[in-house]
């Protein structure tokens, strides 16, 4: 038996809410699986012989689509069930989602989405414990206020796969794991450090900090009021697009809102700031976060954590030059001792930082290479 669901929204609205970049797409859809009680959560990027992508699933064990609510869930913007709630039904997370929009971000990575869901039918039932319903909810951007709801055979666990096809060609930025897996790893860092039983994985690849960060300094801002705020700062180990941002967050960790860090750490330092305190719950709840700098007291948290991300960045550069150094004295490359504390040394050491960032690849030369460069430098001084 088949049913149709139409959204009471114009179509042009809706469609406007699937122009995401695929990246955002991908992390709402990993947001509505955590949301729904998720452990684990798989991404893959289906391709074809010619490496294109074809498909792009994103499957949970969480609780699945409850399809009694499913009018109001897929009927109606802003008609979350989430929106009077704080915390996920069964095990008590930590809630995202608020407005009902998400699932339309599906559409950013392709125009024809399937929503393949198992539920319990007794509330707060397990496959154990209860039967399974499951149904198949889908809809496309042909048609971008229509849904369709089948049931289908019941599946042995409950969890949801969203099944995207008609992929856009935007999508193809989603084969490059190198990039995506870190870029998920900063969006979702705090929450996976809040819930480490939670588990997120890209074509494979455990999407996890620990893996792709370098390192982690925490620090406690003092406003001048007397307020207080921690500061976690986490370096990457490679750039990637989202990189430089600073994130408030809640006393859970949880991101409320986000922005670009207006720092300039130098070409060799990805990072993601994270500035969390209780107080930025109840900002966030007056709108007074998305302001920025016209909010003075947003305002004074934001100079707060750049002063001490600058001061943080300056210090990294010192240490990553002298241990770049000690490297090129062990080498035999370098043409001063350790100890030289002569201008003539100053002056060399400004002139190769001017040189690494003009040639790409300096740090890979080989040692006889550097050696012949910094020769040269030298000789030209």
């Amino acid at each position: 038996m088949t049913r149709d669901i139409r959204v009471q929204a114009k179509a042009d609205y809706i469609a406007s809410l699937s122009h995401a970049s695929p990246l955002a797409a991908i992390e709402e859809l990993v947001w509505n699986a955590l949301d729904a009680d998720a452990r684990e959560v798989k991404i893959d990027i289906i391709q074809n012989a010619l490496g294109a992508v074809e498909a792009i699933r994103v499957s949970d064990d969480g609780a699945g689509v409850d399809v009694d609510r499913v009018d109001s869930t897929f009927g109606g913007l802003g008609g979350s069930w989430k929106k009077d709630r704080a915390m996920t039904i069964g095990l008590r997370r930590r809630l995202h989602g608020r407005h009902g929009r998400g699932r339309f971000k599906a559409f950013a990575l392709g125009t024809h989405v399937e929503w393949r869901t198992t539920r319990a039918t007794v509330a707060g039932g397990t496959d154990a414990a209860s039967p399974l319903k499951s149904h198949v909810i889908s809809g496309d951007l042909q048609e971008p206020g229509l849904f369709k709801v089948e049931e289908t055979t019941p599946g042995f666990a409950t969890g949801t796969e969203v099944y995207v096809t008609n992929v856009r060609p935007s999508a193809d930025s989603l084969t490059d794991a190198g990039t995506v897996v870190p870029a998920l790893a900063a969006k979702f860092a705090l929450y996976l450090k809040a819930y480490p039983n939670v588990h997120v994985y890209f074509s494979g690849i455990p999407v996890t900090p620990v893996i792709v960060r370098k390192a982690v300094t925490d620090y406690r801002l003092q406003l001048p009021s007397g307020a207080e705020a921690k500061l976690e700062v986490i370096e990457w180990r490679r750039r990637f697009v989202g990189a430089g941002r600073l994130v408030f967050c809640g006393k859970d960790g949880f991101a409320l809102h986000e922005q670009q860090a207006g720092i300039r750490p130098g070409a060799a330092f990805s990072f993601t700031a994270y500035v969390i305190s209780p107080r930025f719950s109840e900002l966030n709840a007056e709108n007074m976060l998305v302001m920025d700098e016209l909010n003075p007291e947003t305002r004074a948290y934001l100079d707060a954590a750049r002063k001490t991300l600058r001061d943080h960045f300056r210090v990294r550069a010192a240490e990553a030059d002298a241990s770049r150094v000690e490297e090129w004295i062990r080498e035999g490359s370098y043409p001063f001792a350790k100890d030289d504390a002569s201008d003539a040394r100053r002056k060399f050491d400004a002139a190769v930082e001017d040189m690494r960032a003009h040639l790409d690849g300096f740090d890979a030369y080989s040692a006889s290479e550097r050696a012949y460069l910094f020769g040269l430098l030298k000789a030209a001084r």
